[in-house]
């Protein structure tokens, strides 16, 4: 068995129309942000450190774990969805080792909440997290103001037997 693998998960959601919607990033909320449209809360920092984390276990994907055709992940939140995705990931026999992601959009100014993103992410993972973000200066659907995407990698280790 491999003793260490790696996984990138890319998560990518459009801008939502619905005012009453509340923007999620890196498993905070973003009172007067542009919110996204999703199945769950359509935070896409979460999201992709979720697909990071199941690719590198080899245990499925965000879509096949979380997709639209699961219905019980219906409104759930980025927090919930990354505790769950550590949970399968720990009882795959892996250990988590970090995860780095990096949010791609124009919007919100990330810098001020950085380090609060971080302390809750890791704590939620059990493992360092590592978040950053960069625009996209102006290119791209993202430079658009249409949505917002993230990329994720995740480090995980065999558990010792």
């Amino acid at each position: 068995m491999t003793k260490i693998r790696v996984g990138t998960g890319v998560d990518i959601h459009a801008y939502s129309e619905d005012s009453e919607r509340l923007l999620y990033l890196a498993c905070l909320p973003w009172p007067g942000e542009r919110a996204l449209e999703g199945h769950s809360d359509a935070d896409v920092a979460a999201h992709a450190a979720c697909d990071a984390l199941l690719i590198a276990a080899g245990v499925g994907d965000l879509g096949t774990t979380f997709g639209t055709d699961r219905p019980e992940w219906a409104g759930a939140s980025g927090s919930t969805l990354l505790s769950e995705a550590c949970r399968q990931v720990r009882e795959a026999g892996w250990e988590i080792s970090n995860i780095s992601v990096q949010i791609v959009a124009q919007r919100p100014r990330f810098l001020p909440r950085k380090s609060e993103a971080e302390a809750v992410m890791s704590e939620i993972v059990g493992a360092p997290v590592s978040v950053s973000a960069t625009t996209s200066d102006h290119l791209g659907f993202t430079g658009r103001h249409e949505g917002v995407a993230a990329i994720a990698t995740a480090l995980v280790l065999a558990q010792e037997q």
